[in-house]
């Protein structure tokens, strides 16, 4: 008689993982206007990237010498891949409600967990910016799906007061794989995730795990 097989050894939850808490309704009003109420966080956002292009240069130099990135600067650049992951969800319809302008967890229905600093492969994060290409690209390819899906669903939400569920899961999908440049950079743990995979959580809640 053969043996029973194995049981599956269930893989690490990764440092960065997308929850989404969002209901699908949306407020016509707020969607016919969404591209002008997002200006002041347009605005915001291109400011606190040029911080954080001179925080990422910090951090990759704190990593090489220390081997794993500052706390603060981790904290730091988590706020801001938070933040961009709020506001990409505002934007393009994956969530409704305003988004906050400090990117704090557990305030944005498509928010972003993100584990503390861990010890890092000098090598690897050497090379960090070159290992990176692939995921850029990947999220330039993601950026045309979200616009797209963006447009779509501006139609659809003004004519049904809702979003589809497959258009947010597109769209939700398709945000979580782009957090995998700005997970690239040396502010956590080494390695590259593989594609996001949405499971659920509970009746309200989806997680998109990047394992």
């Amino acid at each position: 008689m053969a043996p029973p097989p194995a049981a599956p050894v269930p893989a690490p939850d990764h440092p960065v993982r997308l929850v989404v808490t969002d209901d699908l309704r949306r407020n016509r009003l707020t969607v016919f206007f969404r591209l002008i109420l997002a200006i002041p966080h347009l605005v915001w956002y291109v400011l606190w990237s040029v911080v954080a292009a001179f925080a990422i240069l910090a951090t990759w130099v704190a990593t090489l010498i220390n081997g794993s990135s500052p706390k603060g600067l981790h904290n730091f650049l988590a706020a801001w891949v938070r933040y961009s992951t709020h506001l990409t969800a505002y934007l393009y319809l994956v969530a409704d409600s305003f988004p906050g302008f400090r990117g704090r967890l557990g305030t944005y229905p498509v928010d972003l967990e993100i584990d503390g600093p861990e010890p890092q492969n000098r090598w690897k994060t050497g090379f960090r910016f070159i290992l990176a290409i692939p995921a850029w690209i990947l999220m330039s390819v993601l950026q045309y799906v979200i616009q797209i899906i963006g447009f779509l669903g501006w139609f659809v939400c003004l004519a049904l007061g809702r979003m589809p569920r497959g258009c947010e899961t597109s769209a939700r999908t398709a945000c979580a794989s782009r957090r995998r440049p700005m997970h690239t950079r040396p502010s956590s743990r080494t390695g590259t995730p593989a594609s996001a995979r949405p499971t659920p959580r509970n009746n309200a809640s989806w997680a998109a795990r990047f394992n």
